[in-house]
C-alpha cells in the first residue's frame, strides 16, 4: 500500500507549484488513532504556491482510477478519486501557502475566535504527516502550533461561543430554535441545534486546551481526550438530537447551565 501510495503522491511532489505535501484522514493522523474504518479515506494536503493545471491533473489521475471527480470546488479546491491498486479513496486539498500561512497566524498568534470549529485546522496542521516539505515550510509551521495553548485565544473562544449560546441579546441560537420551535419548523430546529453544538464543542475543547478535531465522532474523542466535561454530557446531546421533542428548550437549559459550569 505504502508503495502505491508513494507513486501515486510522486506526481505531485515533481510538480515547481508544490511547496509541501501532508497526508491525514482518521486512518493515518496520530491525532485521532483508533478511529480508521473500513469507509475511511485518506486526506492529502498539497499546499501550492499557484494552482496545479487541471489538464494536468486530468492527465495522470484517471491512470490509478477507474472513479474520480477532478477539479471539484465544493468544499474549496480540490480531486477526489478512488485508486485501485489502494483500495482506497484519496481525497486531495490543493491549499494556498499564504492563505493557509493566514489561517495559521490568525488564530494562534492573533487569537480570532470564530462561530465553532476555531481551531480545526491547526487539528490537521499539528497531527498530519509531512512527507514532502521544501525548505521545512511546514514543519516550521506545524512547529509553531506543538507549543502551549494560549490562553488569549481560550478566553476569547469561551466567550465568543458562550455568547451565540443564549447570552447574545438578538438572534442568539437559544432564541432561534426556540421561534423555529414555535414555527413548527423541524427544518430550521435542526439547523440551528447543529450550529449550537458546533459552538459548544468548541468551549468544550476551549477549556481542556485541545484543538477541534472537526465533524466526527465528536462525542467518543471529547469522552476520551477532555479531561473536563458537563455533567451528562453525552445524555444531554443524543436527547437533544430526537427531534421532534418537547423538552428541547429545557435540554438546552441545562447544557448551558452544565458548560459554564466547567468554565
Amino acid at each position: 500500500m505504502e508503495d502505491v501510495l508513494n507513486e501515486t503522491l510522486e506526481l505531485y511532489r515533481k510538480r515547481d507549484e508544490v511547496r509541501a505535501i501532508a497526508i491525514g484522514g482518521s486512518g493515518v493522523s496520530s491525532g485521532r488513532k483508533n478511529y480508521a474504518d473500513k469507509l475511511s479515506d485518506i486526506d492529502v494536503y498539497v499546499f501550492v504556491e499557484k494552482d496545479i493545471p487541471l489538464e494536468i491533473r486530468q492527465n495522470f489521475i484517471p491512470k490509478y482510477s477507474k472513479k474520480y471527480e477532478i477539479g471539484g470546488e465544493y468544499f474549496g479546491p480540490g480531486d477526489e478519486f478512488f485508486v485501485d491498486k489502494l483500495n482506497k479513496q484519496l481525497d486531495v486539498m490543493y491549499w494556498n501557502v499564504n492563505w493557509f500561512e493566514g489561517v495559521t497566524e490568525n488564530i494562534w498568534i492573533k487569537h480570532y475566535p470564530s462561530n465553532g470549529y476555531t481551531t480545526a485546522f491547526l487539528f490537521t496542521l499539528r497531527n498530519f504527516e509531512i512527507i514532502y516539505d521544501k525548505n521545512n515550510w511546514l514543519k516550521n509551521l506545524q512547529d509553531k502550533v506543538k507549543t502551549d495553548f494560549p490562553q488569549e485565544l481560550k478566553q476569547n473562544i469561551i466567550k465568543r461561543n458562550l455568547m451565540l449560546l443564549k447570552d447574545k441579546p438578538f438572534a442568539s441560537y437559544y432564541e432561534q430554535i426556540e421561534k423555529a420551535l414555535k414555527r413548527n419548523d423541524l427544518v430550521s430546529v435542526n439547523h440551528r441545534i447543529s450550529a449550537f453544538l458546533a459552538s459548544y464543542f468548541d468551549i468544550i475543547f476551549a477549556v481542556n486546551e485541545l484543538f477541534h478535531p472537526g465533524e466526527k465522532r465528536l462525542i467518543k474523542y471529547a469522552e476520551e481526550n477532555c479531561r473536563i466535561l458537563p455533567q451528562n454530557f453525552k445524555e444531554n446531546i443524543e436527547e437533544l438530537l430526537v427531534q421532534p421533542n418537547s423538552n428541547t428548550l429545557q435540554i438546552l437549559d441545562n447544557m448551558i447551565k452544565e458548560i459554564r459550569g466547567i468554565i
